[in-house]
């Protein structure tokens, strides 16, 4: 099974930006899925960005289209989240997700490994 740490989330001004990481460790074949979720409090955790390490295109969530970019390394085992032009709805905790699988929906059900969390706080 993989293992996934978050790291990188804090604090922004609107209109700024941060980048998350989530660095995979255990079994992390050369294709699998991983995600970014975020959940603030009080409402449902939602699908922000999920890519398949095989090869394909990213799907974003359309609240972060034009604004975040989901990515990785070379080494298929380190995610990453840019997050740019920031707003204070973006604030909430964000979580990253893998399944084993060839298929990235932006449906948490369908992910069986997740980190702990990592807090974003955007400020207006």
């Amino acid at each position: 099974q993989v293992q996934v740490v978050e790291s990188g989330g804090g604090s922004a001004q609107a209109g700024g930006s941060l980048r998350l990481s989530c660095a995979a460790s255990g079994y992390t074949p050369s294709s699998y899925c991983m995600a970014w979720f975020r959940q603030a409090p009080g409402k449902e955790r939602e699908g922000v960005a999920a890519i398949y390490t095989g090869g394909g295109s990213p799907v974003y969530a359309d609240s972060v289209k034009g604004r975040f970019t989901i990515s990785e390394d070379n080494a298929k085992t380190t995610l990453y989240l840019q997050m740019n032009s920031l707003k204070p709805e973006d604030s909430a905790m964000y979580y990253c997700a893998a399944a084993y699988r060839n298929a990235c929906p932006l449906r948490s059900w369908v992910y069986d490994y997740w980190g702990q969390g990592t807090q974003v706080t955007v400020s207006s």
